[in-house]
């Protein structure tokens, strides 16, 4: 039969759904903790609890002194008690032996109380910011606990609380206790009385968890959502593409008759959701997102001072429908495109482009070419102002007129356009490592089957790659297959590629300070400079012959100071020994003396030539002396 405490500890274990290994731990540390306060142990006192699963029996170790005769019974134990535990134990030696005390159990139950329950919240408290900390991001469901003015109290699995504040309600949804609530786990917090679940209903995502679990299609990756445009309890906007041939994206969102759709905009209290397919030229895209209005022209600017700008003309009946009800249709459709959309009625663009035929002497060609269309507009417009009916041919005259005139002008503006664009490459390739447009994809390190959609796509080495990123990363987005986690991949690429850009800077920068201070030390330490003092300062007596600078006392001067690299150094080297002069260098010495006898010749060829340097007369002073004895007397000059 088990016993009471593994009967109550496996109750424990159930109902609150934690781990064993956990509570186990807690529970022996609280027996640790009972034992010290028990006995009164100290902290350096190395202690021990077990508790056996089987039976719950608690059984406490304790590290102890071998000693003779015992004292004191928590801190020493005898040799022969210690020889049970280890044959081998001697005398001051320290062991663990078992030191479970006798009424322990009710000491324990009363001590560890405290322990216990702190332990089990901590653990239980983990084990949910654990557990909901995965599901970030996903769709979870709970019951109301409680309605207030902050918002809602939502409980949740492993007796969790979530919250849910009024501005993540969708605006006129009424909830009552005890309703069935989904929401998007959007945050966890971690805070001393718990975790902090915030749920919302109003995040985008929201809305995309719900198109993939009603739409299998997009589940599986047949369909991909491009993009969303939410404004919560109103409209939605969401553009999806298919990676496969064959498959209508749109039709597999809606469903046959709507019930795929209809599911979803029940879940969002009648939210109001177009679905639109995905396009990757912008005009197109943008056309399609102004959906239900109907589009007469698409006119892009990527250079504007506004950003990327889209000119929307549309009839002059559809103008209310494409802007829609306070903005909302166009402000969805600029979300959605990403582009600044500027919606303008048909004849109003057709009168900006005469007054800017007009006016602007820039496009003063284009205006002679259309002379004849300028008068014919002129006339439709005045019409049209005094309340007079168009033709619908008139109406297609003037479509076609706005047309030739923007597109002339974009065409004017083409080569801004493309210098602006080769400034934009030129400063992103500086930002690239050069060893990157060697890399092939499939050796970057991103997914294989990412790497082959880009090389279909005309991207072969890492450097295009990465340039196209930094360029316009939308057009890398646009092709099939390339998803979010595919552009994370991407973007973990360019990291890589930074931080090799930096290290090979930090190279660059380390190597040319050493470069530049070797080039300086040559520039400034020319030989024929500093041979110039030598030529110019040899000093004499006025009485004596003239002494000519001897050419074999150079060579050594110039070798001595070519070898060295300091300025400062040169100088030091104030006393330059130069060779014995034998009878075979004494022609390379032109003195001009007196001729003299045998004797004082065969007296010459012990003479010494000494060269020294006077820092206070700046000057070269040469000093030739002659031995006349043993003694050191001599005479020079």
């Amino acid at each position: 039969m088990k016993n009471e405490f593994i009967l109550a500890f496996n109750e424990v274990l159930e109902e609150r759904q934690l781990p064993k290994d956990i509570i186990v731990k807690a529970l022996e540390a609280a027996m640790v903790s009972a034992y010290r306060r028990s006995v009164n142990a100290s902290n350096a006192q190395h202690v021990d609890a077990r508790i056996d699963l089987d039976t719950g029996k608690i059984t406490v170790f304790a590290e102890k002194e071998i000693v003779e005769e015992v004292q004191d019974p928590h801190t020493e134990v005898s040799l022969a008690e210690a020889r049970r535990y280890n044959p081998e134990a001697e005398l001051g030696q320290m062991i663990i032996v078992e030191s479970t005390p006798k009424d322990f159990g009710r000491v324990a139950a009363q001590t560890a109380r405290q322990v216990i329950q702190q332990r089990i919240r901590d653990a239980e408290r983990q084990a949910q910011i654990d557990h909901f900390e995965q599901q970030v991001g996903e769709i979870i469901s709970g019951n109301v606990q409680a309605v207030n003015a902050q918002g809602l109290t939502i409980g949740l699995e492993m007796k969790a609380e979530g919250t849910m504040p009024r501005k993540e309600m969708i605006p006129g949804e009424r909830f009552r206790i005890h309703d069935r609530v989904r929401a998007l786990l959007a945050e966890v917090k971690d805070s001393p009385r718990g975790p902090q679940i915030i749920l919302s209903r109003t995040h985008r995502n929201f809305l995309r968890r719900l198109l993939e679990t009603e739409v299998p299609e997009i589940y599986h990756g047949i369909v991909e959502i491009r993009s969303i445009a939410r404004e919560p309890g109103e409209r939605a906007k969401v553009a999806v593409s298919a990676t496969q041939t064959g498959i209508d994206p749109v039709g597999a969102c809606v469903g046959i008759r709507g019930v795929r759709i209809q599911a979803i905009v029940r879940e969002l209290h009648d939210e109001k959701i177009d679905v639109i397919e995905w396009n990757s030229d912008p005009s197109i895209f943008i056309a399609k997102a102004i959906s239900p209005a109907r589009v007469s022209g698409v006119y892009l600017n990527d250079h504007s001072v506004n950003g990327k700008t889209a000119t929307v003309v549309v009839p002059e009946d559809q103008l209310s429908l494409a802007i829609g009800r306070d903005g909302q249709n166009a402000r969805l459709a600029a979300k959605l495109t990403g582009w600044r959309i500027d919606i303008k009625s048909l004849p109003e663009a057709a009168s900006e482009a005469l007054h800017r035929l007009e006016s602007d002497e820039s496009l003063a060609m284009i205006a002679d070419l259309e002379q004849d269309s300028m008068v014919r507009v002129r006339d439709m417009l005045a019409r049209k102002a005094e309340g007079r009916p168009l033709t619908p041919e008139e109406y297609d005259f003037m479509v076609k007129f706005i047309d030739r005139v923007e597109n002339r002008s974009s065409s004017r503006r083409q080569p801004e356009r493309q210098a602006a664009e080769e400034a934009i490459l030129s400063e992103a390739r500086r930002t690239i490592p050069a060893s990157a447009f060697s890399t092939d994809l499939l050796d970057s390190g991103i997914p294989e089957h990412v790497a082959y959609i880009l090389q279909e796509a005309g991207y072969t080495t890492s450097g295009e790659l990465a340039l196209q990123m930094k360029t316009r990363p939308d057009d890398i987005l646009r092709l099939n297959g390339i998803g979010p986690k595919a552009m994370s991949e991407i973007r973990k690429l360019l990291e890589r590629l930074e931080q090799q850009k930096q290290i090979e800077d930090a190279k660059a920068a380390a190597e040319q300070p050493v470069a530049a201070t070797e080039s300086e030390t040559i520039e400034t330490t020319p030989v024929a400079a500093l041979e110039q003092p030598s030529q110019e300062t040899i000093a004499v007596p006025v009485n004596e012959p003239e002494v000519t600078k001897p050419e074999t006392i150079t060579e050594p001067i110039a070798s001595t100071i070519a070898e060295e690299e300091n300025f400062a150094d040169i100088f030091t080297l104030t006393v330059i020994e130069p060779p014995i002069i034998t009878d075979d260098d004494e022609e390379a010495y032109e003195i001009e003396t007196p001729k003299k006898s045998k004797k004082d010749k065969k007296k010459r060829r012990s003479a010494k030539v000494q060269i020294e340097y006077d820092p206070d007369k700046d000057m070269t002073i040469v000093h030739k002396k002659h031995k006349l004895g043993d003694d050191d007397s001599g005479w020079d000059y």
